[in-house]
């Protein structure tokens, strides 16, 4: 199983980090030559790929950690997204309900991504706190996933366990989906809810 992360700001750059703290290789793209965030993703640890965004959506499963507003540029990196899974890490704060046909966000996302399969997740929390290390005073930290999508859903479950982190299923992208999105000026309950599970 391969992985990449796509955007390599602060939300970009904490995922990396959790990569890199179990020595899970990640390829990371932006729209920019690879050679201009070489040195942020050598920093963060070898295991940190740095690749053309062509490069990195090979990968199987593919973290959207960019700007809501520029996912449909990152769409067209591939024809068909067929086989794929797609993590949407994006918030649309700000961005109006219309805007997405009343759909939830993700809902919305998913039409660019022709053939993917896609669960919402690892949104919820600020860039500082995904930076973290998720073993928190003898529990994990809580990751939420949505996906209309059980088999997506499970492999990015496992693939968040591997991470560190506890991952909590919400259901649908039209039911628990809405929990961890943004739409227009507000925020889904569950988000910035940094919650840590003991077992």
């Amino acid at each position: 199983m391969s992985y990449a992360i796509i955007g390599f700001g602060n939300i970009g750059q904490a995922l990396a980090k959790a990569f890199a703290r179990n020595g899970i290789e990640v390829s990371v793209a932006t729209t920019r030559d690879p050679e201009s965030f070489a040195a942020a993703a050598a920093a963060i640890g070898k295991m940190i790929i740095p690749k053309t965004l062509a490069e990195a959506v090979k990968a199987d499963i593919v973290f959207l950690a960019v700007r809501f507003e520029a996912h449909p540029d990152v769409a067209k990196a591939l024809p068909s997204w067929q086989g794929k899974t797609i993590v949407d890490v994006t918030n649309a704060y700000g961005v109006p309900p219309e805007e997405l046909g009343g759909q939830p966000s993700s809902k919305f996302i998913a039409q660019a991504f022709s053939g993917a399969r896609l669960v919402k997740g690892f949104n919820h929390l600020i860039a500082a706190t995904l930076a973290q290390d998720p073993a928190v005073h003898g529990g994990r930290r809580v990751v939420f996933l949505a996906s209309d999508d059980d088999t997506a859903a499970d492999q990015v479950g496992t693939l968040a366990e591997n991470l560190g982190f506890s991952p909590i299923k919400l259901g649908g992208l039209s039911e628990g989906g809405l929990l961890v999105q943004a739409r227009g000026k507000s925020w889904g309950q569950l988000i910035f809810k940094d919650l840590v599970k003991f077992d």
